[in-house]
């Protein structure tokens, strides 16, 4: 990887997300030699995937090049790379472009969506969890409409014009927020000769609440919110298989739609090298201790969504949010400094921020500690919170700018279909 060697104990990170670059910056200035790895070269705001999805922003607006996080400071290197396996017990990274040696490895890989081993739904649906993966939604979306003009067979319009989500959790209920939203201020100016109101947005959970990490009057004023912007919310309902035209479930209740989306959970990336039973979860997370060291190992940590560390306060481990993921890597790189020193680490204790979601415009929910509130000051804090934490002053510029277009027009105007994208389903 052409990683110079260096008297200095060598961290390999790898994952641009939330955790890494909170732990890259932590160890700024400190007599270490940081190399972080990422498939991609830039870092995701995954909170604002769906607006782009949506057509309300543009990727490079919450998309930040790693390297210009890690400018100018001394001894750190980015290298564009997949990382394929781990041999702890010689303390290799073994990459697609080659292996590099570690002192001390910090695993900040994220998640990825879970589909819960069904691979009918994992080939036919789409999912929402990277940029490229968004841009297929907004693709497909856009064309589905095209297509509706043009077809004179009634139910494949009506598939054309209906979608699913599936999963109630933020992602989903903001998704079909915004969706409906565009269903009544902008299709009907771009399709005038087409009957957009036939057009349909299905939200199904499979619990008896939507946001079910939120309190229950937040879940409830959600719900509130999509139903009056005409989404169709069915809870306790689970859907068991798409074929890319008949949604089924495992109830009598059946859609028909060329666009079901999979939001209903995800699962930690795993690593082969990393991956024995004794130390990783139901979703893949990898055990850790108060300190963030990976079960069995005093020199290979994990932060962020990865990470399982069970309190008394979080049994089942932390929330996968990025606040976890900030605050852990803030508290790690305060703690290998310390390590290398010697000296004793802190043990890791969450701090609660709250939740927050939208459900459009003017609305939406937020939890905080000590104060529930819903509406449109939930909204401004949730847009004020959202711009705090994008990296770059452009990004938050730019986003910022874009809100007010957006709000002050009603208007979405990235809806562009830059690549097509025609799904293949698979039987």
């Amino acid at each position: 990887m052409n990683i110079p060697q260096s008297s200095h104990p060598r961290i390999i990170i790898i994952g641009g997300g939330f955790g890494g670059i909170s732990l890259a910056k932590k160890l700024a200035g400190q007599e270490v030699q940081v190399v972080l790895m990422d498939k991609h070269n830039y870092h995701t705001f995954q909170p604002l995937l769906y607006q782009v999805s949506t057509g309300g922003l543009e990727p490079d607006s919450i998309a930040y090049p790693i390297r210009k996080v890690l400018q100018g400071y001394d001894n750190f290197y980015f290298r564009l790379a997949e990382v394929n396996q781990i041999e702890t017990d010689k303390r290799i990274v073994k990459t697609n472009i080659g292996d590099l040696k570690y002192d001390y490895l910090v695993v900040a890989v994220g998640t990825e969506t879970n589909f819960f081993g069904n691979k009918t739904l994992q080939q036919n649906s789409m999912a929402m969890k990277t940029i490229p993966q968004a841009l297929n939604l907004r693709s497909l979306i856009l064309e589905n409409f095209e297509q509706a003009l043009l077809t004179d067979d009634y139910h494949e319009r009506e598939a054309l014009m209906n979608f699913v989500i599936v999963g109630g959790g933020p992602t989903g209920v903001e998704l079909a927020g915004a969706l409906a939203e565009i269903k009544k201020g902008i299709l009907p100016k771009d399709y005038p000769d087409l009957d957009t109101r036939r057009a349909q947005i299905n939200l199904v959970q499979g619990g008896d609440r939507l946001l079910p990490a939120m309190s229950e009057i937040a879940s409830k004023k959600a719900e509130d919110f999509l139903e009056k912007l005409g989404v169709n919310v069915w809870k306790n309902i689970r859907v068991t298989g798409y074929d890319g035209r008949l949604v089924t479930t495992d109830t009598e209740t059946s859609f028909e739609t060329a666009t079901l989306v999979w939001a209903a959970g995800v699962k930690a990336v795993s690593i082969k090298g990393l991956d024995a039973k004794n130390f990783v979860t139901r979703c893949n997370r990898l055990k850790i201790n108060r300190f963030n060291q990976v079960e069995g190992f005093d020199n290979v940590f994990a932060i962020g969504d990865v990470a399982h560390m069970e309190t008394e306060a979080f049994p089942n481990g932390h929330p996968m949010m990025a606040q976890p993921a900030i605050q852990q890597g803030r508290l790690l790189g305060k703690n290998l400094i310390r390590l290398i020193a010697g000296k004793q680490m802190e043990p890791f204790t969450y701090k609660d921020k709250g939740n927050m979601a939208t459900i459009g415009r003017n609305k939406a929910v937020c939890d905080l500690p000590n104060f529930k509130f819903q509406g449109v000051f939930a909204w401004f804090v949730w847009m004020f919170v959202h711009l705090y934490f994008l990296i770059g002053f452009r990004n938050r510029v730019v986003v910022f700018i874009n809100w007010v277009y957006n709000y002050i027009r009603f208007d979405r105007e990235a809806r562009l279909i830059i690549r097509p994208y025609k799904k293949e389903f698979k039987a």
